[in-house]
C-alpha cells in the first residue's frame, strides 16, 4: 500500500468493501479472512497469490 501510495479508505474502495473490513484484512490475528478478499487485495497493489503445501 506504501509503495503505491493507498490509504486505508482507497485500498478498501479498490476491493470493494469498507474500511473496517480492511482493517481485519490487515490484523495478523484475524483467521477468518477469505481467500477471495486476500485476492482482490493482492491484485489491488499489483501482485497475486500463490499457495503451496509443503511437507512437514
Amino acid at each position: 500500500m506504501k509503495k503505491r501510495n493507498l490509504s486505508k479508505t482507497v485500498m478498501a474502495q479498490k476491493i470493494g468493501t469498507s474500511r473496517s473490513s480492511l482493517d481485519r484484512l490487515l490484523d495478523p490475528n484475524n483467521t477468518s479472512v477469505t481467500l477471495e478478499t486476500i485476492e482482490r487485495a493482492a491484485k489491488v497493489v499489483g501482485k497475486r497469490v500463490k499457495f503451496e503445501l509443503v511437507d512437514i
